[in-house]
């Protein structure tokens, strides 16, 4: 079943999510906000690389008035992230802010929750509902006997609650933890109660090496149960890094189409070229192209041709020199300095035939 098919449309600032629309992909500046020009730079580089939605955390009355500023030179949705000030969610959705991220439970209580429901409703703004593990409550962790899946969706469910008894329900539910596991058991447990587009995520997961991994196992077994209607990979690096392997993630999943796969052998004693250094100019090489299709870079005579004639296009390397393959037929033998330009110059032409 997915569950994706079934939430309700969420429209951010033109970009709808939930309802089988595409698995939107989102990420966040690490910029200070204040800084319009920071801030926008960054984000003009986001989306190039792919992202659809961006987050800005909204810490001070300036940041909620750069909202505005910065809204006039990106062309994806901004999303205000606040927390503890119910004031600065206010400014934000003045200044423009095509969504709010806010926790109800630390915005200062009702009547704050209420105030923020109002301005929201007065432009139709969503309301992104988060819950993380490392900010569940007293009293659930006690119930639970610790931090478990269970509280943290009672919290969640307990957060919305609070919106609709406002009579609003333009909302967009997240609920993270670093813990791969129980994030899993939490989305599990939640979508079948949750009629709302679910923001997907692995919250603090790490460096770009180590988050990759806890995010690719974590996102990919969520979203392969069908939940999940938008996706942040949180890393702690450059956030163009969360952009590309979402991409990687969802085109894995085939949730997306679009973008080069390379498919690269892990190479042994039998190599014959420096496929390493290779596969990697190549990874280089095919982002510039927006083309769908799979590229094989292989090491030796074993798998290699197999591998190469199974992709659209393949350079197979032997001793010194390789194959180019192209739609399971061999086109010519190339010295191995020359395999690189050989296949950009089949990639420039793709498709002209």
């Amino acid at each position: 079943m997915s569950y994706r098919d079934n939430t309700r449309v969420v429209d951010i600032g033109g970009v709808k999510i939930g309802g089988g629309n595409p698995v939107r992909i989102q990420s966040m500046t690490n910029t200070k906000t204040e800084d319009v020009d920071a801030t926008v730079g960054q984000i003009l580089r986001l989306e190039e690389a792919g992202c659809e939605i961006i987050r800005s955390t909204v810490p001070t009355l300036r940041a909620a008035e750069a909202i505005g500023q910065i809204r006039k030179r990106i062309h994806i949705p901004i999303v205000a992230d606040i927390h503890f000030d119910h004031s600065l969610a206010i400014a934000a959705i003045r200044n423009g802010a095509d969504k709010i991220r806010i926790n109800p439970g630390n915005i200062g209580g009702r009547e704050n929750v209420e105030a923020v429901v109002r301005a929201a409703k007065e432009r139709n703004v969503p309301i992104r509902v988060g819950v993380n593990s490392g900010s569940l409550e007293k009293q659930l962790i006690e119930k639970y006997g610790g931090v478990t899946a269970e509280g943290i969706v009672e919290s969640a469910l307990d957060k919305v609650r609070m919106i609709e008894e406002c009579d609003y329900d333009n909302i967009v539910v997240s609920i993270k933890s670093s813990d791969v596991l129980m994030c899993v058991r939490a989305h599990e447990l939640l979508a079948p109660k949750c009629r709302y587009p679910l923001h997907v995520g692995i919250t603090e997961s790490g460096t770009v090496r180590s988050g990759n991994i806890k995010s690719a196992v974590g996102l990919g077994i969520i979203l392969n149960m069908g939940i999940g209607d938008t996706i942040r990979v949180s890393l702690t690096g450059d956030p163009v890094e969360e952009i590309i392997s979402a991409r990687r993630i969802l085109k894995t999943l085939g949730l997306r189409k679009g973008g080069i796969e390379v498919v690269s052998c892990p190479t042994c004693g039998r190599t014959g070229i420096d496929l390493i250094s290779l596969a990697n100019e190549v990874e280089k090489l095919v982002a510039g192209y927006d083309l769908d299709i799979k590229v094989a870079c292989m090491g030796c005579v074993v798998n290699g041709p197999g591998e190469a004639r199974e992709a659209d296009i393949g350079i197979c390397g032997g001793n010194g020199e390789g194959l180019l393959i192209k739609k399971g037929e061999i086109i010519r033998k190339i010295p191995e300095e020359d395999l690189l330009g050989a296949l950009e110059a089949e990639l420039d032409n793709w498709g002209k035939a």
